[in-house]
């Protein structure tokens, strides 16, 4: 019998997913507003997260698994509750009005939640005391799935890179050039790597391995910011140069993702030269 999985804001990192699982020879069903933007090879349930109202087209048995990777359509408070916190009550509503219980629900999060500022290494027993707004609501929508009566898992990705996500290279190109000292450390991960991680973790609970309830998806070496865009304009050929800053969202760490590692995931791109010179060799 076909594994089953619903992803739940299946945009780029749930596509990507959707695309692998459907190729080990799973069922997938993709959930989003604008099915029509969906990859082939995905069954579609139009649906908006922000309606209390489980829809029309729910798929009529229970999904093996949910995955919840829902985005904000803002940068504002407002539009991060409504994707991370609303929007999860609601599936968690839609299933209960369907009677239905899923094997695993999956929460795609962020290191974001984690408010460490030194360059300390975190791993997912670290204490989260994030100091922004965004942080402190992924962490209540972590709260409510796992305390949703579900067996859950919370995956915390860092900062997600790769082809439709160029933010940093785009800044490199505008002459960024951020302050070396103090060192300010940051975390990221290929999207592709991300959905290999979130694969990874779903094939490893149908082999029966028992899942914890927190990884952080992250690829084999944090590096000071300075550090990659230096590398970055040498790469893209950028002398200009604008003011620098020593302002960063995210606060200054370095995760560890030896929990995941340990399931058997190995990052295709573990270190942000292997992804960056993947992503300029695509441009």
């Amino acid at each position: 019998m076909a594994h089953t999985v619903l992803i739940a804001g299946c945009g780029d990192i749930g596509g990507r997913l959707g695309g692998l699982l459907a190729a080990a020879g799973w069922t997938v069903y993709g959930l989003r507003r604008n099915v029509a933007a969906l990859p082939a090879g995905l069954r579609p349930v139009a649906a908006d997260l922000g309606q209390p109202a489980c829809p029309a087209g729910w798929p009529a048995q229970a999904p093996e698994t949910l995955v919840y990777c829902a985005t904000p359509d803002g940068r504002d408070e407002a539009a991060y509750r409504a994707a991370y916190v609303d929007g999860l009550r609601h599936l968690l509503g839609w299933l209960e009005q369907r009677g239905q219980r899923p094997r695993r629900l999956l929460l795609v999060s962020s290191t974001g939640v984690y408010g460490q500022q030194d360059g300390e290494w975190v791993d997912e027993a670290s204490p989260c005391q994030p100091d922004s707004f965004s942080g402190r609501i992924l962490l209540e929508a972590e709260a409510l799935a796992l305390g949703s009566g579900l067996p859950a898992t919370v995956v915390r990705l860092a900062g997600i890179y790769g082809p439709g996500r160029e933010w940093l290279l785009n800044q490199v190109r505008d002459g960024y050039r951020p302050a070396s000292v103090p060192p300010l450390y940051g975390n990221r991960i290929h999207a592709d790597d991300a959905a290999a991680l979130l694969a990874c973790l779903l094939q490893a609970e149908v082999r029966g391995v028992a899942l914890a309830d927190c990884y952080l998806g992250v690829d084999d070496a944090p590096a000071p910011l300075a550090e990659v865009v230096d590398w970055l304009r040498g790469r893209l050929g950028v002398v200009q140069e604008s003011a620098p800053s020593g302002v960063r969202r995210g606060g200054s760490k370095r995760c560890r993702n030896a929990r995941a590692r340990a399931l058997g995931w190995v990052p295709r791109y573990p270190d942000y030269r292997a992804g960056y010179a993947a992503l300029l060799g695509q441009e």
